[in-house]
Order: structure tokens, then sequence, then C-alpha cells
């Protein structure tokens, strides 16, 4: 590209030269030819009104008067009627610039000169021409190259840029040209860059999300299948069986919802359900593993409460917040229900040592952990009870006391586009 950018340039720069070079020479020979003979002309005119002056005074000229008022060694002819010719100078040989005059006294005037000093002054004039133009291909060279390199150089970095962003590097470089078409390409660089950088992190929250809440329901579902296994009782391989069965769908469920948000992380439909209904399937979902671990799971509080929400959602972040007393709490693990205002407000809490100061205002972002865990499951909590409508919050660090405000009413519907009237 640079060396087509020079030569281009190049190219133009000598037509242009060639074209008024030709013309300014042609006309500048003209003008000096033309300048000389004029010249010539008047030398001639001069001479003849100083022998007119000279004859009327004191009646005659000689050679000795004449030399002393030629000019520039140029050669004169005097004729005077009746006198003898009078030549003054050094005739010149070859091609030669004559000038004539008569003058009043009916003498004439022939005065030559040397077509050689024209053509001095004309190759002159043609060195002069040729140095500009020397000059101006040169500053055109270096024009060029000088903008050559201004747009070659932004080309080979947006090259760069593209082959990053096909590399896996969406990392936008907010670097502008100052010319205006590539400082465009730039911007869409960039702004692509960007997207790609969020569907890159909406991808790589996705499988996270996906691979903590899968987790659970799988422990649960794996938990009651081993339970089949061990016993015999046709009673309870039906009941541990049932259980199973609400384990899958529940999966699906979580399977379901982690696709929606992929999508949309508010597109959730929200029901009225009871609150009773989601805790207590939670605690025997998970009265096994605390069972196991020495520990208890209860709930309290007031009963019959209705909330405004997804169940699904519901039971998804009150599992995120009793696996996480499972791992990091300690003795028994209590829900407590209550209501505030317009809102059901579900508490879990426990008897383990609660959450550090230095990360009570961070624990609800991502990978933030107080042990060695993904530090995910409260994140998503969070997140999937904002899509709901709802809010998760930390209402005390000691012992640990989680909150999961949920309203008790629907929200007002948004009144039609077409200011209340119904469209058929």
């Amino acid at each position: 590209m640079r060396r087509r950018l020079i030569q281009s340039t190049l190219a133009v720069v000598l037509v242009v030269i060639a074209v008024f070079g030709v013309s300014l020479v042609i006309v500048e020979t003209r003008t000096i030819s033309s300048t000389a003979q004029e010249r010539v002309d008047l030398e001639a005119v001069r001479l003849a009104s100083i022998v007119d002056s000279r004859l009327i005074g004191t009646g005659t000229v000689d050679e000795h008067f004449l030399r002393e008022q030629i000019r520039d060694a140029r050669y004169a002819v005097i004729r005077i009627p009746g006198e003898p010719v009078v030549e003054v100078g050094e005739k010149p040989s070859g091609d030669v610039l004559r000038g004539r005059a008569t003058g009043e006294e009916g003498e004439s005037v022939l005065v030559e000169e040397p077509r050689s000093s024209v053509t001095r002054e004309v190759g002159r004039t043609l060195l002069i021409i040729g140095l500009v133009a020397l000059l101006a291909v040169i500053a055109a060279v270096l024009l060029a190259i000088r903008q050559a390199n201004r747009l070659a150089s932004p080309l080979t970095d947006l090259a760069e840029t593209a082959e990053r962003l096909g590399s896996g590097d969406p990392r936008p470089r907010h670097k502008r040209y100052g010319v205006p078409e590539l400082d465009r390409v730039a911007d869409v660089l960039d702004s692509s860059a960007e997207r790609i950088a969020r569907m890159l992190t909406a991808e790589r929250r996705l499988a996270a999300d996906a691979s903590h809440q899968l987790r659970t329901p799988l422990t649960a579902l794996s938990m009651r299948l081993e339970e089949i296994t061990l016993t015999d009782e046709p009673e309870t391989v039906k009941e541990e069986a049932t259980i199973a069965l609400s384990q899958v769908e529940r999966l699906t469920d979580v399977v379901d919802r982690l696709l929606t948000n992929s999508r949309d992380p508010r597109s959730g439909s929200a029901v009225t359900f009871e609150l009773d209904d989601v805790i207590q399937q939670q605690i025997a979902e998970w009265r096994p593993a605390y069972r196991s671990e020495g520990r208890a799971i209860v709930s309290s509080g007031k009963r019959h409460l209705t909330a405004v929400g997804t169940p699904g959602a519901v039971a998804q972040v009150l599992a995120a917040l009793i696996e996480n007393s499972l791992m990091h709490g300690g003795g028994t693990v209590a829900l407590r229900t209550r209501v505030t205002g317009n809102q059901a407000v579900v508490e879990v809490t426990d008897e383990g040592p609660g959450v550090p100061a230095d990360l009570g205002a961070r624990i609800f972002e991502r990978a933030i952990s107080g042990r060695n865990s993904t530090g995910i499951g409260l994140a998503v909590a969070r997140d999937l009870a904002e899509a709901d409508g709802g809010r998760l919050e930390l209402l005390q660090g000691r012992p640990p006391v989680f909150g999961l405000f949920l309203s008790r009413t629907h929200p007002p519907k948004k009144p039609p586009e077409d200011g209340g009237r119904t469209v058929r």
C-alpha cells in the first residue's frame, strides 16, 4: 500500500510538472526572445536619435564618437546620405538579433546582437524551472511517504485488532488515528470487542451457574437413589422414588430457569404461591444431608404466608442459603418466616461463626468466599431473587442471618400504549 500511494502521488506530480512545466518553458522562451528583440530595436532608435542630434549640432558623425554610445558590445552600422558607412563594434557570427531605425536626417541605423545571449538567458530560466520541479518531486515523495505511513500504520493496527478478536482476545484498544474513516472502523471493532467480551462473560457465567445450580439437585437425587439401594422395604422404596422424581422435576426446572435467565434475566413469570410448601420441600430435601453431619434443620415463624414470584427460583435461592450453612455454618439451621410491610421475609440462620467482617459487604460478589468454595452460590441466589422482583440481603454477620424479601402482591400492570383502550 505504501508503494502504491508513493507511486500514485509521484505520477500525479510528474503529470502536473509535465503539463505546466512545458507550458511555462514555452511562454518564458517566447517572452525572453521578445524582450531581447525589443531591447535591440530600442537600441537602434536610441542610436538614431543620437546621430540626429550630432548631425544637427556639428554636422559630423565619426566612429570614435559612436563607439562610446554602443552598449553591451553590440555591432552597429550607420548609413548617412552622402557620408561613408560607419561601423562600430565587431560583427557577430551565426544567428543574430537585428534592430533597425531611421533618423530625421535620413540616416539609417542597424544594430545586431548575438542570439547566444537569449540562449543563455533561456538556459538559466530552464535551470530554475528544473530545480523547482525537482524540489516539487522531492516534496511530493516525502509527503507521500508521510501520508502512506499515516494510512498504512492504522490499517496494520486495525488488522492486528481484528486478528486478536478472532483469536479470542476481545479487549478493545480505544485507539484513534485522526482519520474519520479509520476511526469509524476502529469504533466498530471496539464495539464488536465489547459485545464479544459480554457474550463470553455471559457464556462463562452460565457455565459456572449451571455447574453450581445443578450440583445440589444432583447430590440430593444421588442420596435418594442410595437410600433406595440400601433398603428392601417397598414402602420406603416407593417414598424415596417419589422424592427422587420430585428431584428430577426440580432439576428440569433448574435447567429451564438457567436457560431462561441466559436469554433474559427478568423474563420469569411471577405467580402467587405458598411459602410453606417451598420451605417444607427444601427441609425435606436437605434433612438427610444435615442428619449425616449430625445437625438439624427446622422452620419457624408465621405460617400460611403467600408470596409473588417463581417457586422454582425461590427454591433455588433457599437451597443456596441452606447449602451455604451446611458448608460454612454450624449447629441447627433455622428457616424463619415473617411479614414486614407488604413483603414476606424468609430468614435463614445457623449457629456457626458467621460471616467475617471483611467479607460482609462483598459476600454476594462472585468469586468471594470465606473458605475454599467457588464463591458463586450467593451471587447466583441474589441474581435469582432480583429477577423475581425480590432481594437477598445479609441482615446479620454473627450469627449469620440471610433475609430473602419477596413481594406479597403483584406489581401494577402497565397501561396499554394506546392510553387505556382495549385493542381488538
